[in-house]
């Protein structure tokens, strides 16, 4: 079942079909804010002259085996990734939802490095899969600005033939220099699969978690666990 459902995340979280696309699904209740969180986290200032990671520089700072307790790390491979190119979703609106859920971005990234997650507890049936996105400059600052707009914005939208509904914002993490965290709803060879977003900068580089549950539509929190152990990564290595 664990098998099937990393399957599931890959090809339809990530995109790696012929069309370019797969599909998601929301969780049927938003996780209640904690009291380090709030619906909107203020934003650090973007730098100007920041540079964007390099791959090498990505693949250091991206979480390995041994990094998050409790937590196998699989690396997906460049060759398994969706492209970047952005295809058009309806409402154009949006958009950032539909380029997010490809791991994917307008202004594209200079380069990006995704992992899969899976708790070594056999009996919790979440999967988490995570991208590191470079930027240069305050492009990063633009990604998260367009993905906040369009989680409070959109509800439903079309893309490569597949809709997708239920889009609602989430309490934002405190964590980086900002952070957005929303709901899709959507399906997966006919079945429902709850899929939760949440998306932090951290400089000039945009770190997107994703974590989907075929099993339980109420548990699909990302794991603090992980947000915390990328983030604690990436910040020591850059």
């Amino acid at each position: 079942m664990r098998r099937a459902v990393a399957a599931a995340a890959v090809v339809a979280a990530l995109g790696v079909t012929t069309a370019c696309g797969g599909s998601s699904e929301t969780t049927d209740d938003a996780k209640k804010p904690a009291a380090s969180e709030k619906t909107t986290a203020p934003a650090k200032p973007a730098e100007e002259g920041a540079k964007a990671l390099t791959a090498a520089e990505l693949e250091k700072a991206v979480v390995g085996t041994g990094d998050v307790k409790g937590y196998k790390v699989e690396k997906v491979g460049k060759d398994d990734l969706p492209p970047t190119e952005s295809v058009a979703a309806k409402p154009a609106s949006c958009q950032p939802l539909a380029d997010m859920f490809m791991f994917s971005t307008q202004p594209t990234a200079k380069d990006r490095v995704v992992r899969t997650l899976m708790a070594t507890d056999e009996l919790d049936p979440k999967v988490t899969s995570l991208a590191l996105l470079a930027y240069d400059g305050a492009d990063a600052a633009k990604v998260m600005k367009d993905l906040r707009t369009a989680s409070k914005s959109c509800t439903a939208y079309e893309h490569v033939d597949y809709k997708y509904s239920g889009v609602k914002a989430r309490p934002a993490p405190d964590a980086g220099d900002e952070a957005v965290s929303y709901d899709v709803k959507g399906v997966i060879d006919g079945d429902k699969v709850p899929m939760t977003f949440t998306v932090v900068r951290s400089g000039s580089t945009v770190v997107a978690f994703y974590t989907m549950n075929m099993l339980d539509s109420s548990k699909t929190d990302v794991p603090q666990v992980i947000v915390d152990a990328q983030l604690a990564k990436l910040e020591k290595a850059v």
